[in-house]
């Protein structure tokens, strides 16, 4: 691809959205700051200023002392809350999760439903618009403030088209086209990602202290995967589909898996192979339904209950689940160098208490730069609506934040 260069508009937008990622940040930031954190001029930043206060963006939060000691008291600059907003869905083969974000990352309402028939997609679509319409009434915004909806889906996706591709839980989604419909039924402009890239999103839009620029995130649903953040830059790959991690082996002795090798994370790792290794151990009666998704939510509660009773063969269970997510961690966290893994996902906070404490010693453990480079792991502090928080970032993302593509022309 030859690359081009940037015309003064492009340069003008990204500019603008750089300073908005700053003051958002931050939670507000005085103009001088803002020149000093951008390296733009002090007039570029205060014509920018003026066009976001215009536009009701941002606002003026009083004045502050100059940090350097005496001085003329600077204006202080954040975001306003209320000035737009972003509708996010999360689509889990389990569950819906609706949520409506202010501009400043805000929660302002959010709602669950369970997710119809898998093999009708067409009455999920239905569920999804009729949700999102009673989200907005109820939480009385202006509509004309929307900036988009985004959708968080299991993968694989056609990015491009917007189309969900065959998801393997869930079963009657053959390349169905989910933006177009959520926009056509909505009217508001829809972005599509993958659950776990949003995840990534949410944590990187919400992060504000520094806390290392490289993450992983392994969301944890009815199905596994990772999300990823180089160097602040959300990894999605070349079709938009990075993050797979179903059929890295982690337990040679394990059961056998549709790619041919033995042990992979799908088939050891899932709360579907969880479930499954439970009932083969007789630990659960042999209740839950194939792939069904909410038959395996439905008997992991029973699982984690059984945990806390403190039952040895369940506890024994799950002490194998955390070192073969750990080896999964080991091979994404020695290949690419991250600074920390974030766990999270609709399943994670039922089985958190018993992973949690295991998973970063035996990661720990198994890093080939263990000597030199710590590895953090830590549970999402968003909670269990991270992919549905991380859907709306999408939409805030690509509206607010400073995107280098931007820059290039054709």
């Amino acid at each position: 691809m030859v690359r081009r260069g940037a015309n003064q508009p492009s340069v003008g937008g990204y500019n603008q959205a750089v300073v908005l990622d700053q003051i958002r940040r931050a939670d507000g930031l005085s103009r001088v700051e803002l020149a000093e954190t951008t390296g733009l001029s002090a007039q570029t930043v205060s014509n920018i200023c003026a066009r976001l206060l215009d536009a009701g963006i941002i606002e003026e939060a009083g004045r502050a002392a100059a940090a350097a000691g005496p001085g003329k008291p600077r204006t202080t600059l954040r975001l306003v809350g209320t000035s737009r907003y972003a509708v996010g869905v999360h689509l889990d083969p389990s569950v819906l999760t609706f949520v409506l974000l202010g501009i400043d990352g805000a929660v302002v309402d959010s709602r669950t439903r369970p997710t119809p028939s898998a093999n009708d997609p067409a009455r999920t679509v239905r569920l999804i618009v009729t949700e999102i319409d009673g989200l907005l009434d109820t939480s009385g915004v202006d509509r004309a403030r929307v900036v988009g909806v985004g959708i968080a889906a299991p993968g694989p996706i056609d990015a491009e088209r917007g189309v969900v591709v065959d998801p393997p839980n869930l079963a009657g989604w053959h390349r169905v086209p989910l933006r177009d419909a959520i926009a056509q039924g909505t009217g508001f402009p829809v972005v599509l990602d993958k659950d776990v890239t949003a995840a990534a999103v949410a944590e990187r839009w919400h992060e504000r202290a520094p806390g290392g620029a490289s993450f992983a995130f392994l969301y944890l649903g009815i199905g596994l995967g990772v999300g990823l953040v180089l160097g602040e830059d959300v990894v999605r790959g070349g079709s938009g589909n990075a993050g797979e991690i179903g059929h890295i082996p982690v337990d040679p002795d394990g059961p056998p898996c549709a790619c041919g090798s033995r042990g992979c994370v799908a088939v050891s790792c899932t709360p579907a192979a969880l479930v499954a290794e439970a009932e083969a151990l007789g630990l659960l009666p042999a209740t839950h339904v194939d792939d069904d998704a909410r038959s395996i939510d439905e008997a992991l509660t029973r699982l984690v209950v059984r945990a806390a009773d403190g039952d040895a063969g369940t506890l024994a269970l799950l002490e194998r689940t955390a070192e073969r997510i750990a080896r999964a961690l080991a091979v994404v966290c020695n290949l690419l160098d991250v600074d920390r893994v974030i766990i999270g996902g609709p399943m994670w906070h039922r089985l958190a208490p018993w992973l949690e404490a295991d998973i970063p010693q035996l990661l720990a453990s198994l890093l080939v730069a263990r000597g030199l480079h710590h590895v953090a792991v830590a549970g999402t502090g968003l909670g269990d609506d991270v992919g549905a928080i991380g859907a709306a970032c999408l939409v805030l993302d690509a509206a607010l934040a400073p995107q280098p593509r931007s820059l290039l022309l054709g």
